[in-house]
């Protein structure tokens, strides 16, 4: 791969994985680039290339495993760039191949192959991997240095990061829009950066809000709501999470959120407590290619059982036609996730439409729960959902319960659980490990 006019010093190879490291691929960048308009070339192409979710790789299999998993890409990578460039690790799990004489057509068609060979699934030990990445793409032009050629390739990155990764993005078509194609004004800037931040450094938890059955007060399940700290900030779920949606971390969230309650399913039942633990999903989530795998790595690095882990979706998303939704859909029934409806009753809700969703269970929205027992509308439409759910033999559960009156006439109308600050507030892991607990000593 190296030829005669670039001769690195050993000292500028990476030790783990054989390749050019930083300082390597900086001179590697600044001779080609020479070369480049010396010889007028075709442009020099930068592919900055990122591992996605590798830090839960590391996280669930170790730091040697991780290393592993690094040096097989890296010769993954090797071979699918057919030797027609420079490779570099540019530390932790980022790598950049350098292509010269390089147009636009011929840089689609490397990122194509390298997406390809990279997404194979990769044994480690008795576990499968599904790995990923993301590549932003830099051409070169006559009014730059190679450190700058660089640095655009590395903010591009960024950028196809934030769409969800798992895809090539090219400079010059990553403007500073949301996913919607709204600008994001300045606070919401600063809350995806602190989302990113949070991401990085365990700013992000869970807190769990016990669901009760209403006949015997049982345990029916525990929610998953999110919660970001950053750097001694809290942001407050109504304040990250469109934030999220427009700029498309909503699909690394939602990851999180995934792993992280499978793995309070399995750290309950080492306890010998099995509970089940609802999470939410979000269109975005359900509406990405991947949605299947990011499950299934849940599950395998976890050791979590399908049947203790409840996905809450709105309707809405039940009745998306699109193929790659139900697809998803049929996905999660066949691993044996079990289905909720949540916030039924906002939006568009249809009470026909509940005898063909495949859930079993139907979460009645805090809408019709607040005005409860003194608006007789609230009442009739709320009593109306309950019983056509309950014929249909479905359980309904009320969020938003806050007041002893509430849960009365809940209970009178036959809802199965109910849930809401009148019972338990969200609370953090430990705290619920008490709380639970304190039930248990009862």
């Amino acid at each position: 791969m190296l030829t005669s006019y670039l001769e690195p010093s050993p000292s500028q190879f990476d030790s783990l994985t054989g390749l050019l490291d930083r300082e390597g691929c900086a001179r590697a960048a600044e001779t080609m680039l020479a070369k480049t308009a010396q010889e007028h070339l075709r442009p020099l192409a930068v592919f900055w290339l990122n591992i996605d979710r590798f830090k839960q790789i590391n996280d669930s299999l170790g730091h040697l495993a991780g290393d592993g998993v690094l040096a097989e890409l890296a010769h993954r990578l090797a071979i699918a760039s057919g030797n027609q460039g420079y490779l570099a690790r540019m530390g932790g799990d980022e790598f950049v191949l350098l292509v010269s004489d390089c147009n636009r057509a011929a840089a689609e068609h490397i990122a194509r192959d390298l997406l390809a060979a990279m997404s194979q699934p990769l044994d480690v030990g008795t576990m499968r991997l599904y790995p990923s990445v993301s590549i932003g793409i830099a051409l070169s032009n006559d009014r730059e240095n190679a450190r700058e050629l660089l640095e655009r390739a590395d903010q591009t990155l960024v950028h196809a990061k934030r769409l969800g990764g798992a895809q090539y993005l090219f400079a010059g078509e990553d403007v500073q829009l949301g996913r919607l194609g709204k600008l994001l004004a300045r606070e919401e800037l600063e809350v995806e950066e602190a989302l990113h931040k949070a991401l990085e450094s365990g700013g992000l938890s869970l807190h769990y809000q016990p669901i009760l059955q209403v006949a015997d007060g049982s345990l029916e399940a525990v929610e998953a709501l999110m919660r970001c700290n950053c750097e001694g900030t809290m942001y407050p779920p109504d304040r990250f999470i469109p934030v999220a949606e427009k700029t498309g971390l909503i699909i690394r969230l939602g990851e999180w959120s995934l792993l992280t309650g499978a793995r309070y399913v399995s750290k309950l039942l080492a306890d010998k407590q099995r509970i089940k633990v609802a999470i939410n999903v979000s269109r975005a989530q359900l509406t990405a290619p991947k949605f299947t795998q990011a499950l299934y790595a849940a599950l395998a690095c976890s050791n979590a059982p399908a049947e203790l882990i409840e996905l809450e979706i709105t309707e809405s998303l039940f009745m998306d036609s699109s193929d790659i939704v139900q697809r998803n859909i049929r996905a999660v029934l066949e691993a044996g996730f079990p289905l909720a409806i949540d916030d039924f009753g906002t939006g568009y809700s249809c009470l026909a439409s509940l005898k063909d969703l495949p859930a079993r269970k139907l979460k009645l929205d805090r809408a019709f729960i607040t005005d409860l027992p003194h608006n007789p509308r609230s009442f009739a439409i709320a009593k109306a959902i309950v019983h056509l759910a309950l014929d249909l033999g479905m359980s309904v559960v009320a969020e938003g319960v806050e007041t002893i009156e509430q849960h009365a006439i809940l209970s009178e109308m036959g809802a199965t659980a109910i849930q809401g600050f009148y019972l338990a507030r969200p609370m953090p892991e430990r705290q619920l490990d008490e709380w639970l607990a304190m039930r248990r000593s009862r």
